[in-house]
């Protein structure tokens, strides 16, 4: 049976999320939620132009309707990639309902972290600021070599579109992971580049890098498709992407000739 899924932001990331999910045999997506009327009742997949018999409808969620919503067309899993106070428009609801939650919001502060893991004692969250199967996989591949090598020299660089001018969200989150200090991170602006972060290890003798790019915003709605895949069914706790890749890191090798 397909997850049912209900998204929060329908952005530009929003939409390309919801793509994804409507493209994939193993999720059913619900509905949208925005904070606008505009374009209210509207069909997602035709919106996007996705072959899907999917509802997908697009709907304006307030925190006094939630519950009446979620009654009317229930959800396995929310996704949010809304905004900062999106969680308090469905964080009881979810609670009550066992729904797990599932959120990419990349600049929350300490309250809503702290809400986020309240949430957790009820029903499973995960929390990642960048969803990416690929950036998180060089995160944990990065600490990892941290921990080998914890005297090594380590730089962190950044790129991002000509535009972006804050350093990015997911840069300090590396910085933070692996003990640097925000000022040590290196950005460049360029262009229309997506995003690209690269872990630089210097060695005496050799140098690893590890780097990920972003080509498209559909690299959201994978890792919010394996997230939403990995979480529901587990127990209530506060998650992070780290902890549902590692089982798939024991792996067996064989040596035999």
């Amino acid at each position: 049976m397909s997850i049912r899924v209900g998204l929060f932001g329908f952005g530009k990331t929003g939409r390309a999320v919801a793509s994804v999910l409507l493209q994939s045999k193993e999720t059913c997506l619900n509905w949208v939620a925005r904070r606008s009327h505009r374009m209210e009742h509207r069909s997602v997949p035709e919106f996007l132009g996705v072959d899907s018999d999917e509802p997908g409808t697009l709907v304006c969620l307030s925190r006094e309707d939630i519950e009446s919503h979620l009654d009317a067309h229930p959800v396995d899993a929310i996704v949010d990639f809304s905004h900062l106070d999106g969680l308090e428009t469905y964080a009881e609801a979810a609670a009550r309902r066992g729904i797990a939650v599932v959120s990419a919001i990349s600049n929350y502060g300490e309250p809503q972290i702290k809400r986020l893991r309240g949430l957790g004692r009820s029903v499973p969250v995960l929390w990642s600021p960048n969803i990416t199967l690929g950036i998180n996989f060089l995160l944990l591949a990065a600490k990892v070599l941290k921990n080998i090598a914890p005297d090594t020299d380590v730089e962190l660089l950044e790129e991002h579109f000509k535009t972006k001018s804050e350093v990015s969200g997911t840069a300090k989150v590396i910085a933070r992971e692996l003990a640097m200090e925000e000022t040590d991170i290196k950005s460049i602006r360029a262009g229309g580049i997506v995003g690209r972060h690269e872990i630089l290890f210097g060695f005496p003798y050799q140098t690893v890098r590890l780097s990920h790019e972003s080509i498209s915003r559909e690299a959201f709605g994978n890792g919010a498709l394996f997230a939403v895949k990995n979480l529901v069914g587990r127990a209530a706790g506060f998650y992070r992407m780290e902890d549902l890749l590692r089982p798939f890191l024991a792996m067996e090798t064989n040596l035999s000739a």
